[in-house]
């Protein structure tokens, strides 16, 4: 699968959308609509849907799979890049199924766990999803939020497997020296043609510089514009423009780190721009409160 088709999905800048839900807490599927298309056209290279900021866990199969379906559809013939984690096998293997079905470029699978896998375990639900796809496996390492970290040995075995285009990583140094050193050294532990993949967006920029392959970005589904120029910039070696793009964006990534991530404040961008209904992340998650959300209008320049 070292391809083309898995070039889609592990290179450029790979914008995640949030799940917008109702009240009633249904899929808004014209508010997924409105940010696919809105990302696609600033210039995204790839779409990302039910990965963390798309709320995955809190989704019943068939919402899943009608996120996947839509996404796809309205994705201007961009690759979609589908979520299929879960905490059991056999559920993984169905959002896989219908994540094919759906038409996604990629798979997106991290390790869930209630009762704390070993590496053996971690690998053996990699190699059964790989026996089990005729797409790109893009492998994710979120420790901050599965609680399961991957270690070099475990990266370097799932990377063999035949269908992984792309390892993303939790996020590296945001010194732009160390961050090489650590892309350089997996580098030499990956195969030739598996990427590696950023995220947390606060340290892309220095990722990026340091030679990594591709930005999995929260800002992308929600301020696409933004984020291509900075991907754009890093990602061509432009190290004076990549900084400033970065520095520009520096109040928000502190922000995140004050609200406890990225999530509910991108929901509430979202909100605030009238991009989905208020209130859209599923129960029971709750958005912002309203001493946040000023800060956050100021941080705009929506006040």
């Amino acid at each position: 699968m070292r391809s083309s088709a898995a070039s889609a999905v592990a290179h450029g800048l790979c914008a995640f959308t949030l799940t917008p839900t109702t009240p009633a807490d249904e899929i808004d599927e014209r508010a997924i609509q409105t940010l696919v298309a809105r990302a696609a056209a600033a210039g995204v290279d790839s779409l990302g849907v039910l990965g963390s900021t798309g709320s995955y866990p809190y989704l019943t199969r068939d919402q899943r799979l009608r996120v996947a379906t839509t996404a796809v559809e309205h994705a201007q013939g961009l690759p979609v890049l589908v979520g299929v984690g879960a905490i059991a096998t056999r559920m993984v293997l169905d959002h896989v199924e219908d994540a094919q079905q759906a038409g996604a470029a990629g798979v997106l699978l991290p390790v869930m766990q209630y009762q704390p896998l070993t590496e053996t375990e971690a690998y053996g639900l990699f190699e059964q999803v790989d026996a089990n796809l005729s797409v790109p496996l893009v492998v994710y390492d979120n420790p901050a939020t599965t609680r399961f970290s991957f270690s070099d040995d475990l990266y370097a075995r799932v990377a063999e497997l035949p269908n992984v285009a792309a390892i993303k990583v939790p996020p590296l140094p945001r010194d732009r020296a160390a961050a090489r050193r650590r892309v350089e050294h997996l580098r030499g532990l990956l195969p030739a043609g598996v990427a590696i993949g950023v995220s947390g967006d606060a340290a892309a920029c220095a990722g990026l510089l340091g030679g990594a392959d591709a930005w999995y970005s929260v800002i992308g589904g929600t301020l696409p514009e933004r984020a291509v120029a900075l991907a754009r910039a890093a990602i061509g070696g432009d190290y004076r423009e990549a900084m400033r793009r970065d520095a520009e964006l520096a109040p928000l990534w502190g922000f995140f780190a004050e609200n406890g991530g990225s999530l509910r404040v991108v929901a509430a961008i979202a909100e605030e721009l009238g991009l989905v209904r208020s209130s859209s992340l599923p129960a029971p998650l709750r958005g912002l409160d309203e001493p946040a959300r000023i800060k956050l209008r100021a941080l705009l320049g929506l006040v």
